[in-house]
């Protein structure tokens, strides 16, 4: 069994020198950009002395490297930037959006655990059987599925044939907790994908570890039933699903995108089409890190996960 405060030793290491390389891609994308950003936040016609004062406030009279420098070191001191457009700091952005999308995303989290760790338990527990294969045949459909093709099936269903649900969240502000109803139609597209993942991730852990020998041996010892399934197979077979969780909690943050732009909900994901609209370079490149930042940790706590589940199985850093 390996070192455990050395395996974390590298495991945050590794995290760190992930969140470095988001950084340096970052500002390298943004680099990228075709045209003259300058020339676009100017609009149409734009005045030369204009465009020139709008590219001394982006700082592009400057090189890239001295660019570079000045935003990474603003960003180990907590400093986002400040939004070309409003002059507001990115932090402003980021609080504004920030609670929908929390509020979106742990919703989304909170009900997907019991969900597909309670299907995958059930399919596996009748292997074979008319409940395995709907459950099956159910999460392989919706699964193909796109996002934004479930959202608009969806809404037309609930909102606009049967009246039961709100279409969008316009009118009701960012107090989504006060408006419940808002929130179903976007929790249902965004926990689609990963409970039909995760359960069938579960469902086959499950069958490797009722079949193993410490299951085996634990029904020569008389135990049977809930307790060999909860107690004995699941641990085991909740490791490779952990690691699917971080990769669903990666996928959320794209698929909150777009959720909140189908739903005009006022979060972070329309903050940044927002910003990308409106050619507004800080504030994408704020959000675009806060993104990859969020990534690594929520993979980096996967591993942690995996190795207490299965220290030995683990990948080596």
């Amino acid at each position: 069994m390996r070192d455990r405060p050395s395996w974390l030793l590298r495991r945050l290491v590794l995290g760190v020198a992930q969140t470095a390389g988001v950084v340096v891609l970052v500002f390298a994308l943004t680099e990228a950009l075709p045209g003259d950003a300058a020339v676009a936040l100017a609009g149409d016609a734009p005045d030369p002395e204009r465009v020139e004062r709008i590219r001394r406030a982006m700082g592009l009279d400057q090189s890239a490297a001295e660019r570079f420098a000045d935003w990474a070191t603003g960003l180990v001191r907590g400093d986002l930037g400040v939004s070309l457009v409003s002059g507001r700091p990115v932090t402003e952005y980021l609080a504004a959006g920030l609670g929908p999308t929390v509020l979106l995303a742990g919703v989304t989290v909170v009900l997907l655990v019991p969900v597909a760790v309670g299907l995958g338990v059930l399919a596996a527990g009748r292997e074979g059987g008319p409940a395995d294969r709907v459950i099956s045949i159910v999460t392989l459909g919706v699964y193909a599925v796109p996002e934004f093709a479930l959202g608009v099936l969806l809404t037309v269903v609930f909102a606009l044939w049967l009246g039961w649900l709100p279409p969008t969240a316009v009118g009701y502000g960012s107090d989504l907790l006060g408006h419940p109803a808002v929130l179903v139609l976007p929790v249902l597209v965004l926990l689609a994908r990963p409970v039909c993942s995760v359960s069938r991730l579960v469902r086959a852990g499950m069958i490797d570890a009722l079949a193993s020998p410490h299951v085996a041996q634990a029904r020569r010892y008389g135990v049977t039933g809930r307790r060999i399934r909860w107690a004995h197979a699941l641990p085991g077979a909740a490791a490779p699903a952990a690691q699917q969780l971080a990769r669903t909690a990666d996928w959320l943050l794209g698929g909150v995108i777009v959720v909140e732009s189908l739903f005009v909900v006022p979060g972070l994901g329309t903050v940044l089409m927002d910003a990308v609209a409106a050619r507004d370079i800080p504030v994408v490149q704020g959000l675009a890190v806060v993104f990859g930042t969020v990534t690594v940790v929520l993979n980096l706590g996967a591993d942690l996960v995996t190795h207490r589940l299965a220290p030995r199985s683990e990948v080596t850093a």
